[in-house]
């Protein structure tokens, strides 16, 4: 206001028009809050590598996704496709740097990390944006198996930072593999948890990649003997296989096959 009075063509209704619409912003984010009290989210970032590097890397997004949601609660009261583009950046800044610099041989490491976020709802649905993870996996309590999805309709982009939207006005000045059309409410995928006991799946590529078979029959089966209990069990089953893998891994020499482990069970009531 004190800006407003500066000017010269200040007058007392310009005053009020803007009071009145900062007043109807802060009516709307705070009728959308509410939601946020059923609403629980659910953020898994997998960085490329084991070193000093990447945990430079998950602490960047992970620090960036919180200052940066904590302003979108404050702008808009919900969480928007914007907040996911200017992590994306985030990380593109680092990639271009990196890229400039050159990598020392010895590093084997880059400013590589996929991203899954989304938000479970009381009705089992559970929304979601995904940056380079391996997708998600519904076990069915009924039917005991993992249920097939069309991962046709799930948008994934790119790993953090690899690509930048085509209409970026600074677009040139990063790395991109590839140039794409800005994330959007469309792009979010959504799975819906039907009947009680039904379970999601959320994991890195150290307990599965996502596309192989045979490692994903033997999920199912592990899940098939555990899911009756909770998800706090189920979550420790899952790592336990996930660890005789590695120890199979080391018996035939390919230890540089091991990668670290996440696990995170949503379990219907």
């Amino acid at each position: 206001m004190q800006w407003l009075k500066s000017k010269p063509d200040y007058t007392a209704e310009i005053e009020r028009q803007y009071r009145q619409a900062r007043s109807s912003e802060q009516i709307r984010v705070a009728e959308v809050l509410p939601e946020f009290y059923t609403t629980a989210g659910v953020l898994l970032v997998d960085a490329q590598g084991h070193g000093i590097i990447s945990a430079k890397i998950a602490s960047t997004v992970h620090d960036t996704f919180h200052a940066f949601m904590l302003a979108e609660l404050d702008r808009f009261g919900r969480t928007t496709p914007e907040l996911f583009e200017r992590i994306n950046l985030r990380l593109a800044q680092s990639v271009t740097a990196r890229n400039a610099l050159g990598f020392a041989d010895k590093e084997n490491a880059r400013e590589i990390a996929t991203m899954l976020y989304g938000e479970v709802h009381p009705s089992g649905r559970f929304r979601f944006v995904n940056f380079g993870h391996p997708p998600p996996l519904v076990f069915s309590a009924e039917y005991r198996r993992f249920m097939d999805l069309d991962e046709n309709h799930m948008v994934q982009f790119l790993a953090l930072g690899l690509q930048i939207p085509a209409d970026h006005p600074d677009r040139k000045k990063y790395y991109s593999m590839d140039l794409r059309q800005r994330v959007n409410s469309s792009d979010f995928a959504e799975i819906t948890l039907m009947s009680p006991g039904d379970i999601l799946v959320l994991y890195t590529d150290g307990v599965f990649d996502g596309s192989d078979r045979s490692a994903r029959d033997q999920l199912e089966g592990v899940m098939r003997d555990h899911y009756r209990q909770s998800a706090g069990i189920i979550c420790n089953a899952l790592l336990d296989y996930a660890v005789e893998q590695d120890n199979h891994l080391r018996r035939e020499g390919d230890e540089a096959l091991i990668d670290d482990k996440t696990v995170f069970i949503i379990k219907r009531s």
